[in-house]
């Protein structure tokens, strides 16, 4: 029986007193069942009588002694207990509660989705790196967390849009342009201009496409140096992201998008249309202070031309008439003066900054040792951390934590093949039971006997097979849970008791059978209890865009 099953089975008992007259309250959609903190309490507890005492006009410690009696009738319970003021803690039978194993075995990679978020159509904005130079560390967090989150949504059920915004507008492309010129006619980096080798680099790509360039004039070469120069910038980030694992749907050009398309002019005309507009000093602005930010904002200066301020409120209108009804931004820890101009944006266009809108701000990240890039001098490019620690390392401990903590990495920890290392001790434990199967294999254990599934749920007894399965029943309100809270470290810190569990049970009983002894159906409803635990932990991983070996 899993959580949702139990969940159901609640609800169903709960509408059942209410039908026969012994109580009179609404059934709540969903009932929540958790893991007692003390496992002699039972296998699963919920406090549903604690919520609804009141509206039941009777104490919760009566309304919990007519469900329990109800549940205690149910097949697959085998007791329930009324403690303190109205808990209910439930025991499964061990055939209850082992059946789980063939179930996670038989959904495979669907284990663990759900449908909490069912309906959410959201986009999430993360990375949106400058064009101007390759992914450094001060990336690196928000690429790992903000894939993760984009994949714990989706399998929360949510329709989730991930969206890179490309600031390739405004007078850092000049700046940029006329950095690759100057080391292009082997000149010196112009004042406030981009350094760097990957500069130079960059030079002889535009040389390639163009050979001619260096016979133009600068007025001349400056835009298609721009041109050429920004899209070998951007081939290299989303080479940089694809070996991080991080894939996007859109890129949306600042440029082509709000610029060139008129959409920022657009967005002035409307938002003045709503009331929100006004115009003092020569200049155009939005009163951003009738919803909660500190000062109003500039849309367009008195020369004419529209402020940063401006397109974000073209890019937020944007995201709002592609649909999307929530717009998620993930900013660095230097962008907390965004929180509240962003959310009066939102305010401004009509929405609900409280649901339609969501910012989260991370705190920086740094590694111990790391070294600058040879080849753009003054940063750690992502790509570095990537050859050096690995891509499963670097994202496995970023994603680790939550992202408003300042975060260290340790290269020596995450470069050991020790248990001291979270992320070896999760893929070893996925990588132990692929060898576990394959041992069974070799031992002539199988799942089926004569083509017909070969499982007896009620022969998984011992203490340490109760408490792997407990594991393995809760990852699905783990996965609803760093959904609903944009967490994924509870997937990452989930798969560490999960593989806790799954080395206590490894090293206690036994799946392929020793000498000459015959495989038995608990050897082969073991196995289904390993491939279980293989399944539950691949699909965790794949939600931090961690690999789940096969052998280690």
């Amino acid at each position: 029986m899993t959580p949702e099953e139990l969940s159901a089975a609640i609800s169903a008992c709960l509408a059942d007193a209410v039908r026969a007259g012994e109580i009179s309250v609404g059934v709540p959609e969903g009932i929540r069942v958790d893991r007692p903190k003390n496992r002699e309490h039972g296998d699963w507890a919920t406090n549903i009588a604690l919520q609804l005492g009141k509206q039941a006009g009777m104490p919760p410690r009566q309304l919990a002694e007519i469900l329990a009696g109800r549940l205690g009738a149910l097949e697959g319970v085998a007791s329930v207990d009324v403690a303190g003021p109205g808990f209910l803690n439930i025991t499964l039978d061990a055939a209850a509660a082992g059946a789980l194993a063939k179930a996670i075995v038989e959904a495979g990679a669907e284990y663990g989705t759900n449908e909490a978020l069912a309906g959410h159509v959201i986009n999430m904005e993360f990375v949106s790196a400058n064009p101007t130079g390759p992914l450094h560390i001060g990336h690196t967090r928000w690429a790992a967390l903000g894939d993760s989150i984009a994949r714990v949504l989706r399998a929360s059920g949510a329709q989730v849009t991930r969206e890179y915004y490309i600031n390739d507008a405004g007078n850092q492309m000049n700046v940029f342009a006329r950095s690759v010129l100057s080391r292009l006619h082997g000149g010196e980096v112009p004042e406030g201009g981009y350094p760097g080798q990957y500069i130079v680099d960059l030079g002889h790509q535009v040389l390639t496409q163009h050979p001619d360039v260096r016979e133009l004039t600068d007025e001349a070469a400056l835009p298609i140096v721009r041109e050429a120069a920004y899209a070998a910038q951007m081939k290299d980030i989303k080479a940089t992201l694809a070996a991080f694992d991080v894939a996007f749907d859109v890129y949306f050009s600042e440029k082509e998008g709000l610029h060139e398309s008129g959409s920022i002019e657009a967005a002035v005309k409307r938002l003045r249309e709503q009331g929100h507009v006004f115009d003092a000093d020569g200049a155009v602005w939005l009163r951003t202070t009738d919803f909660g930010d500190d000062k109003d904002r500039v849309l367009i200066r008195a020369n004419g031309e529209p402020t940063y301020f401006a397109a974000d409120a073209a890019y937020y209108l944007s995201k709002k008439d592609r649909g999307f009804g929530e717009k998620v931004y993930l900013l660095g820890a230097d962008h907390h003066g965004y929180v509240n101009r962003l959310k009066a944006i939102a305010a401004c266009a009509g929405d609900d900054p409280e649901t339609n809108i969501e910012i989260l701000i991370g705190q920086l990240v740094s590694v111990n040792g790391a070294k600058l890039s040879k080849r753009a001098g003054n940063i750690i490019e992502l790509k570095d951390l990537i050859e050096w620690l690995g891509k499963d390392a670097v994202r496995y401990s970023l994603a680790r934590y939550p992202a408003d903590s300042p975060l260290t990495l340790d290269p020596e920890l995450l470069k050991k093949n020790s248990n001291e290392n979270p992320v070896f001790y999760v893929q070893y434990a996925h990588a132990r039971s692929r060898g576990a199967a394959r041992n069974a294999e070799a031992a002539g254990v199988d799942r089926t006997v004569d083509g017909s599934d070969a499982f007896d749920a009620a022969l998984l007894t011992h203490p340490t097979e109760n408490n792997l399965l407990a594991h393995l029943a809760a990852y699905p309100s783990i996965v609803a849970k760093a959904a609903e809270f944009r967490e994924p470290h509870r997937v990452a810190r989930h798969l560490e008791a999960v593989a806790s569990a799954y080395h206590s049970w490894y090293d206690t009983c036994r799946i392929s059978p020793q000498g000459d002894e015959e495989v038995t159906d608990l050897n082969r409803t073991r196995l289904w209890l390993n491939d279980a635990t293989s399944q539950v932990l691949a699909n965790g991983l794949s939600l931090l865009g961690v690999s789940a070996p096969e052998r280690m």
